[in-house]
């Protein structure tokens, strides 16, 4: 029926096109609906679309158990290596799932024991079980040169001195220093009855020092290539080494849980010790002047102050688990570790230069509990922490009491 105008001029609509009329404004108020709908669903999907930031990486698991970390110099990229003698090179990620694997290799025929980058971080070294070092090509994987019997015995430790220069120590106390350009050793030493299990050397590129599980330290100039001295036998092997205090000091892990501290150039004889009730500190690693990390057999990664000797609480663990080593990334940020968990891990360290030790000890006397120092790491269990109570072991000095009030005021 058609709409007719009425007397007044008004125009009447029939009864069909006012249903019609509502039909329509009520399919648009339920496509408004819809559309709210719609819209609020969209933003859910965006809202679990959008990636989470962790605090850290995720862990990476592995097939085998870890012996060995390493971070690139520049990138976010961190290499592993395995009992298998396989090598991974991972790209790591703050932002969940953002791990992504780059690449692995499988030359060393046995365990691998030990990776790093080069300086420029182009090349990727690594020692073996089997007596080798390899060479590959960080960005594609690929094996550049290898030395098949670079000692006669299983290697265990390795040092990049400079972008030429590297040393090398085996389980029979074999020290080598090789460089590149020659492809050849240019210095090998035994000087040790044991396993070497760690090497470092002074900013000077002079001094090579050595800790090895028959008791001493090794000190080697590489500039004469000569060996100078071995300092006096301690309880258990010693793990670890590491240059402390602008120099000044040389700390050295040990398997009966000592840190043992040596004054530069007074290598013969401890100068301190103090006990970190951990029953091995088997890596340790320089943090600031003042404070290191150290990874123990417990499965715990401690830090530690040096003068005044303080464990400070904890960094996190490998929970039951023995840890093989401990690294630092190129921007400070984070330390990685490997346990026998077969799992790598990381934890927040870029809190730690900010800690300032006279507070700590304030706090101590008070009563007041250790405290773990990331968010991951266990906190609140009086069995935990019962055993980070610093053990301090023999009397200083007083040339040495000056110099640590000295080295208090000082800003790390």
């Amino acid at each position: 029926m058609m709409a007719a105008p009425t007397a007044e001029g008004v125009v009447t609509v029939s009864h069909g096109q006012a249903a019609d009329a509502d039909s329509r404004d009520g399919d648009e108020h339920i496509s408004d609906e819809d559309q709210t709908e719609k819209l609020a669903e969209e933003e859910e999907d965006k809202e679990e679309k959008e990636p989470k930031i962790r605090e850290t990486p995720e862990d990476i698991l592995f097939e085998s158990g870890v012996n060995t970390v390493a971070f690139h110099p520049t990138r976010e990229i961190l290499a592993a290596g395995d009992l298998d003698g396989d090598i991974y090179v991972y790209e790591y990620s703050c932002i969940e799932g953002g791990n992504k694997e780059l690449w692995s290799s499988g030359h060393h025929l046995k365990s691998c024991r030990e990776v790093a980058f080069s300086h420029d971080g182009q090349k990727l070294f690594s020692i073996s079980k089997d007596k080798s070092i390899h060479l590959m090509d960080v960005e594609q994987g690929k094996l550049v040169s290898k030395i098949a019997k670079a000692h006669s015995s299983s290697l265990n430790s390795l040092l990049l001195i400079d972008e030429n220069l590297f040393a090398t120590g085996d389980d029979n106390g074999m020290l080598k220093v090789w460089d590149l350009r020659k492809g050849t050793s240019f210095m090998e030493m035994k000087q040790h009855e044991d396993y070497i299990s760690d090497i470092t050397i002074d900013p000077q590129k002079k001094i090579l020092l050595t800790t090895s599980g028959d008791g001493t330290m090794g000190v080697f100039n590489i500039k004469r290539r000569r060996f100078e001295l071995s300092s006096e036998f301690q309880n258990g092997d010693l793990t670890s080494v590491a240059i402390m205090k602008r120099g000044k000091k040389v700390a050295c892990g040990s398997s009966e849980g000592m840190i043992y501290l040596f004054n530069w150039d007074e290598f013969g004889a401890t100068s301190d010790r103090f006990a970190v009730r951990a029953e091995s500190v088997d890596s340790i690693l320089p943090i600031t002047d003042s404070i290191l990390c150290a990874a123990s057999i417990d499965g715990i990664i401690r830090a530690i102050n040096l003068f005044p000797n303080r464990v400070i609480g904890s960094i996190g663990q490998h929970v039951g688990e023995p840890i093989e080593q401990i690294t630092k990334s190129f921007n400070g940020q984070f330390l990685a570790s490997c346990a026998h968990d077969k799992k790598v891990k990381f934890w927040d360290i870029s809190s730690l230069s900010d800690i300032v030790v006279k507070e700590y000890r304030n706090r101590k006397r008070k009563g007041g509990n250790l405290k773990s120092l990331s968010k991951k790491a266990v906190s609140g269990q009086d069995d935990f922490f019962s055993d980070l109570l610093e053990d301090p072991v023999g009397k200083k000095t007083p040339h040495e009491e000056k110099e640590d009030t000295e080295d208090d005021s000082d800003s790390d």
